[in-house]
């Protein structure tokens, strides 16, 4: 939303569950802040000061009353967190409690296709930014009974992907990208829009839904809740007509901190206009040039749902460095050579892993990045229990 990394607003975990729910373990992870704060600019509120229309229809998780999208440049704003704290985003009954105006027993990702359908329709003939984040693929894994059976008919043991109802949910959104790209070509658009799919983590590989993993991101290590490959490498696939070569691959990385500059340089927004932001455009790669190399970096403080350790991550070139918060412990490996992060190489490298550590900590000092504190109530046998969260929890 603002082209910042999560370490510096302090936003690195997911809203209340962010919080240090754990008493026990090795550190003390910080709570998060629970809302994006309103002197922020975001990227609608970008777009909307060059005449955009903008629309949030979907998922929001960065704040709820006086947080809200449409306290944050979205003119449109459906379903997100006004819809209460319930988990349970594809039961009907979560529909009557938002204004999405669907029928009892509506796919929820259906309902928000259809929503998105009708805000470009409606907005045609100006410029309009919608920004859809999906439910799926998410807990609580439900997908369409006619979908589920299919794929479970094709579901193999050996296989780590054999969960039909995951697949089940894939679908569904595989189809709502289809519906979007079909609507903006009806309606006229298709050839004058930029198109950007992407993932916020990885898939779940831990026991923790209904103690079995969903998927598998093989052949990426584990996978949402991890610093490691499988936890934060996902998709991100753009068309843009007339400007991007159809087919085309980019193997440079970016990360989700570099859209909102780019989405801004697309739109011409004035450089005075910006406020200063730790992502770069990408839109030079997209029209197949080449950028200057540059690290990028990952923060997660906390102890993860998924079995995750607190931690933080600097990637260079190929190379990627891990630094564990617990025991002030780091992992080097080669992502060209080793793509499954297994030969750790940080003994027989240690001046590339300590030249690597250097740059991550001044990035972890110079954004103000929340570091674990070493727990002195520390206690194995009770690491994990949960208690009443420790320390405040805000919305500044």
């Amino acid at each position: 939303m603002t082209g910042k990394c999560p370490a510096r607003l302090h936003i690195t975990s997911h809203l209340q569950g962010a919080s240090n729910r754990y008493h026990h373990t090795k550190v003390i992870q910080p709570s998060a802040r629970l809302a994006l704060p309103l002197e922020e600019v975001t990227i609608a509120e970008l777009l909307r000061g060059q005449g955009y229309r903008t629309a949030c229809i979907g998922k929001w998780h960065l704040g709820t009353k006086g947080f809200l999208p449409s306290d944050q440049g979205f003119d449109v704003a459906l379903a997100g967190d006004e819809a209460g704290s319930t988990n349970n985003f594809f039961y009907p009954a979560w529909l009557k409690k938002v204004t999405l105006d669907g029928k009892p027993g509506d796919y929820l990702t259906d309902r928000l296709t259809t929503l998105a359908e009708e805000f470009i329709r409606s907005n045609k003939d100006r410029p309009f930014f919608l920004y859809l984040p999906h439910f799926a693929v998410h807990t609580p894994i439900e997908g369409k009974p006619e979908k589920v059976k299919k794929y479970d008919a094709k579901a193999r043991p050996e296989d780590p992907q054999n969960f039909g109802k995951y697949a089940a949910m894939i679908e569904s959104v595989d189809e709502s990208v289809g519906r979007i790209l079909d609507t903006l070509r009806e309606t006229g658009v298709a050839e004058n829009t930029l198109v950007l799919f992407s993932s916020d983590n990885g898939g779940v590989t831990s026991r923790e839904w209904k103690g079995r993993p969903v998927t598998s991101n093989l052949p990426l290590r584990v996978g949402k809740g991890h610093v490691y490959e499988g936890g934060i490498r996902v998709p991100t696939v753009v068309r843009w007509p007339g400007v991007t070569k159809p087919g085309s691959t980019c193997g440079e990385p970016v990360i989700s901190y570099d859209y909102a500059p780019t989405f801004a340089e697309v739109a011409g927004v004035p450089r005075a206009n910006l406020s200063p932001m730790d992502g770069r455009s990408f839109t030079a790669m997209l029209k197949g040039r080449s950028m200057a190399e540059r690290d990028l970096f990952w923060h997660y403080p906390h102890y993860s749902p998924q079995k995750g350790r607190p931690a933080a991550a600097i990637r260079s070139g190929d190379d990627k460095l891990i630094l564990f918060f617990e025991e002030s412990r780091i992992e080097l490996y080669n992502l060209k050579k080793d793509i499954g992060e297994a030969n750790d190489l940080a003994a027989v490298q240690p001046a590339k892993a300590a030249a690597m550590r250097k740059r991550l900590e001044e990035w972890l000092r110079v954004t103000g990045a929340q570091i674990p504190a070493k727990n002195p109530n520390y206690d194995p046998a009770r690491e994990f229990e949960v208690g009443e969260p420790m320390g405040p929890l805000t919305a500044k």
